[in-house]
């Protein structure tokens, strides 16, 4: 069984400017907690490297944690730093995108619950796994709810984009499922 471990202001990063905000960073981030996990999930299917990145997003998040100007929720700022932290992780590793852990099991990671697994569901999750990194994320944000003008806030750009983006993602994975 996956086990959490505590979230806390990681120790490279404790030289930053933010003496009165610890403790109110350190609730904001036990908020966020599953967010973090997801995407570690998401991107990274070994266990140290998935921790690295947690440590990873933690730290950006801590050091634009000033910068957060309630513009957006603290969940769809929190997904758009992890995101970038990820993708930026996963290049630099230099991690084959079929390397990453399969689809479902990010969305329940944080619950430990994982459900039995079909062939249907297999093949979706192969299907998924070799997308590009931004069609990935895109349909990370899509399952978990957002709607096309939150996605479209979370990676910078239109949310009729962002609807042609998933229309042409949605088309390309029914195209590949019937081959």
């Amino acid at each position: 069984m996956l086990q959490m471990t505590a979230l806390a202001i990681p120790k490279e990063a404790s030289a930053m400017p933010h003496a009165g905000d610890e403790k109110r960073f350190l609730a904001f981030l036990e908020s966020q907690r599953r967010t973090l996990y997801k995407v570690a999930y998401f991107y990274c299917r070994d266990p140290e490297e998935r921790r690295d990145l947690v440590q990873e997003i933690a730290i950006q998040l801590w050091r634009s944690f000033d910068a957060f100007d309630g513009r957006s929720s603290e969940a769809t700022w929190t997904y758009r730093v992890a995101t970038n932290v990820a993708i930026t992780h996963r290049r630099r590793e230099g991690r084959r995108i079929r390397d990453a852990l399969p689809l479902d099991f990010a969305f329940d990671v944080a619950d430990q619950r994982f459900d039995q697994d079909t062939g249907q569901s297999r093949q979706l999750r192969a299907l998924i796994d070799g997308l590009d990194e931004m069609s990935r994320a895109l349909v990370l944000f899509y399952l978990e709810g957002f709607d096309h003008s939150e996605i479209a806030d979370l990676i910078g750009t239109t949310a009729s984009n962002v609807g042609t983006r998933l229309n042409r993602i949605k088309a390309k994975l029914q195209s590949a499922a019937k081959e």
